[in-house]
């Protein structure tokens, strides 16, 4: 057992949350209890997830897209209010964890899908960037790379051809974000990977002369509250489930 305090503390400073200008609050949410002994864990803060957290006995949700977005209504009316008493009525806590979980070199979304795809990681597009870059060995084509992605994420990804040219060096940025689609193009990749796609992804994708492959926005985000969930287990000697709630897009 570990108390939210540590936890909550730990987390914020081990993703450098403060490095951050996101679209919704990172770190505590939602407090619960104080102790933590049971932590749950998934991609978004639906009440499917929180109802299996619930019959888990959890003490704690962790997810990585929460509550309290940037231009939503503020007001706890609704689906909202049901999500919300459902953790105070069960005295359970709620972290949420958005671009710092995206972003971490190990336990990040991204780092956690080039893990999960056999990526070899060369670094970020920059350094404030969210977007890594890497290549493929051996050279792939859009064909085959497809099949490996939905094979590894048990998903059929969108192919947009960008050419005829094989798959070597990549980019990558989980969830939606096809829009970093022209700076990727910048650093001379031949392929980007995201989790969503655009109308208008698909014609830059063809005038760039680059892949474009959507590989879905949960599927892409599955692994980086997993791998911080993990990490709190080892360090803090408490249980952790991931709860996967089946989401298409």
């Amino acid at each position: 057992m570990a108390s939210l305090q540590k936890i909550t503390a730990y987390c914020n400073e081990l993703l450098r949350i403060d490095a951050f200008s996101d679209y919704c609050p990172n770190g505590l949410q939602v407090q619960g209890r104080p102790e933590v002994e049971c932590v749950v864990s998934g991609v978004t803060a639906s009440q499917a997830l929180l109802d299996a957290a619930i019959d888990y006995d959890a003490d704690l949700v962790l997810v990585h897209h929460g509550y309290f977005w940037k231009g939503e209504d503020p007001c706890i009316t609704g689906m909202k209010y049901r999500r919300i008493a459902a953790l105070m009525r069960h005295d359970i806590s709620l972290l949420a964890y958005h671009l710092p979980l995206d972003a971490h070199p190990v336990l990040g979304n991204n780092a956690q899908l080039a893990r999960v795809l056999g990526f070899e990681v060369e670094g970020p597009l920059g350094p404030e960037s969210l977007v890594l870059l890497g290549h493929v060995d051996p050279p792939l084509s859009l064909e085959g790379l497809g099949q490996h992605i939905a094979k590894r994420l048990g998903r059929e990804p969108e192919l947009i051809s960008g050419g005829d040219h094989h798959i070597e060096r990549i980019g990558w940025c989980t969830g939606a974000a096809q829009s970093y689609l022209e700076q990727a193009a910048s650093a001379g990749i031949d392929t980007f990977i995201s989790g969503e796609i655009s109308e208008q992804t698909v014609h830059i994708a063809r005038e760039l002369g680059i892949h474009y492959i959507a590989a879905g926005h949960h599927a892409t985000e599955r692994y980086g509250v997993q791998a911080l969930g993990e990490n709190l287990a080892s360090k803090f000697g408490i249980s952790h489930h991931f709860i996967d709630i089946p989401n298409p897009v």
